[in-house]
C-alpha cells in the first residue's frame, strides 16, 4: 500500500502545514502572495530554537516584520504568550497567516505595511522586534537598518533579525553595529531538520 505523504509536521511546539495540505492548497488558489510569502522559510526555525532558549518575558507585545506565513511570532504567542502583531507589505500572506494561527490556537494581530512606514508610534508599543529571512535584497539594506535604528530609539528592548547569512543581511548587521552594540551569532537548530543560520541580535532580555 502506498503511504500517504505527509501534509503538516510540528517543530518547537508550531504545527505547521506543507503546502499539500488541503486547507493549504484551497488558499494557494485564492491567493498569490508576492515578495517569496508563498511558503514558511528555514530561518524562521533558527529563530524559534534561538528564542526557546533564551527566553521571551511572559506576555511581552512582539513585532513580527516581513511576517510571511508568522510562524516565529506564532511561537512567541504559543509558547510566551506574547501579544503579537505580525507586518507584512503583502495582505495576501496573512491568510497563510491566520490558518496556522488557528490551528495553533493563537491570537495575532496584523498590519499591512512595508518597513519604510511601520511608525514610531507603532515601535512604542512593542517590547521586542523580530524578523526571519527578511534580508534577501539588496535595496532592503537600508530600510532595514533604518527600522531597527528607528525601533531601538522608540525603546524597544530587543531586536533579533535571523537569516541563512545573505550579503544583505551581513550588510545590515555591519551597518547597525556600526552604530549600536549588538552581536551577529551562527546558530544551529536540530527540528524540524538540521538548518544553519546567521542571528543579528540587539538590546536586553536575550541571552
Amino acid at each position: 500500500m502506498k503511504r500517504k505523504a505527509r501534509q503538516e509536521f510540528q517543530a518547537h511546539g508550531v504545527r505547521a502545514l506543507l503546502s499539500r495540505h488541503p486547507a493549504v492548497r484551497r488558499l494557494k488558489r485564492e491567493r498569490f502572495p508576492t515578495q517569496h510569502g508563498n511558503r514558511f522559510w528555514s530561518s524562521s526555525w533558527v529563530l524559534m530554537d534561538y528564542l526557546g532558549r533564551s527566553g521571551l518575558p511572559p506576555a511581552c507585545r512582539v513585532i513580527d516584520v516581513g511576517c510571511g506565513w508568522g510562524l516565529a511570532g506564532i511561537f512567541c504567542a504559543s509558547r510566551y504568550g506574547a501579544r503579537v502583531t505580525a507586518v507584512d507589505a503583502d495582505p495576501d500572506v496573512f491568510p497563510f497567516l491566520r490558518l496556522h494561527a488557528g490551528v495553533n490556537r493563537v491570537d495575532i494581530a496584523t498590519l499591512r505595511s512595508d518597513f519604510t512606514r511601520i511608525t514610531t508610534r507603532t515601535l512604542r508599543e512593542v517590547d521586542y522586534l523580530i524578523g526571519a529571512d527578511i534580508c534577501f535584497w539588496d535595496s532592503l539594506v537600508r530600510p532595514i537598518h533604518n527600522l531597527i535604528l528607528r525601533a531601538l530609539r522608540a525603546g524597544v528592548k530587543g531586536v533579533l533579525i535571523a537569516d541563512p547569512g545573505r550579503s544583505p543581511f551581513e550588510a545590515v548587521g555591519e551597518s547597525v553595529l556600526s552604530r549600536r552594540e549588538g552581536e551577529v551569532l551562527t546558530w544551529t537548530t536540530s527540528r524540524p531538520r538540521t538548518m544553519h543560520g546567521r542571528i543579528l541580535r540587539l538590546g536586553d532580555g536575550f541571552r
